[in-house]
């Protein structure tokens, strides 16, 4: 079972049913984390401003240079 590193409380879900890029919340802080790697599990916190269109913005300017 995984540990949220924000509170140490036990997240609540099964390792064998995520993927990477799945985005796992944490039920007692609330703190969001993305599966990074799942052999073995390994989880990055998502930053509060980070929106999945800001990376694509990122990619069309760097495609119009």
């Amino acid at each position: 079972m995984a540990i949220c590193p924000e509170c140490e409380s036990a997240l609540d879900f099964e390792e064998e049913d995520v993927d990477e890029g799945d985005v796992i919340v944490c039920d007692e802080c609330g703190t969001e984390f993305e599966v990074v790697g799942t052999e073995p599990l390994e989880l990055t916190k998502v930053e509060e401003d980070y929106d999945e269109d800001d990376e694509e913005e990122v990619e069309e300017e760097e495609e119009e240079e």
